[in-house]
């Protein structure tokens, strides 16, 4: 009986990886709007039965596929972070990162796009909130007791360091803006000069000669 139980819970668990993909999938490529459920179902190979087993319908499915998204840019921003031992350094790779993984059209869609426009912004910003601003909170709270901050209260700097993040991400993906080359050069570059005004003793560029 075990085994069997076993089994069937694999089963299930195929059955709920295949509807993450494909309606990742499917969402990523056209959009939320334009993807209907027999559509995904069809594409996941199992029944609409199925679908509502694991998910209360559409929404609910692109929420988890929102969710799954928002944690692998999580991870990506980590593992960035953590191939440096300076704190400073950690907090600026894992913030460049982040824009650089807004910049993948598959999260711009599902992240950036359609997730405010699907959940609404306040569920959108408690989700983003719950996987990112965490993360940057206890940076910044280590730079603070460090002194490599001055001191502050952490909570609306955060606030305010993932909303300019959210805001340079979302323009970077908005379908409206005419992108150049440069885009996200630039954007980390004002970011980092952003972020290196925040230190008790910024880094100092050298000034050009002649200047």
């Amino acid at each position: 009986m075990a085994a069997r139980g076993g089994v069937r819970a694999e089963q299930r668990a195929q059955t709920r990886r295949a509807l993450l993909r494909e309606s990742r999938r499917l969402f990523a490529g056209r959009g939320y709007g334009a993807v209907g459920l027999a559509e995904i179902v069809r594409a996941s190979g199992v029944t609409k039965g199925a679908l509502y087993h694991h998910f209360d319908g559409k929404a609910d499915l692109f929420r988890a596929v929102l969710e799954e998204v928002q944690q692998e840019v999580g991870r990506r921003v980590a593992e960035a972070a953590g191939r440096h031992a300076d704190p400073w350094r950690q907090l600026t790779a894992g913030c460049r990162e982040f824009l650089t993984a807004s910049t993948d059209p598959e999260i711009q869609r599902i992240m950036l796009v359609d997730g405010p426009a699907v959940l609404g912004w306040s569920e959108w910003r408690t989700m983003d909130e719950a996987a990112s601003a965490r993360h940057l909170t206890e940076a910044l709270t280590g730079l603070v007791a460090a002194g490599v901050v001055a001191p502050q209260p952490v909570a609306p700097l955060a606030h305010l360091l993932s909303g300019a993040m959210n805001e340079a991400a979302l323009w970077l993906a908005d379908p409206g803006h005419d992108p150049g080359s440069g885009d996200l050069a630039d954007t980390w570059a004002a970011l980092e000069r952003m972020l290196d005004s925040l230190r008790t003793a910024p880094t100092r560029r050298a000034r050009p000669s002649g200047a």
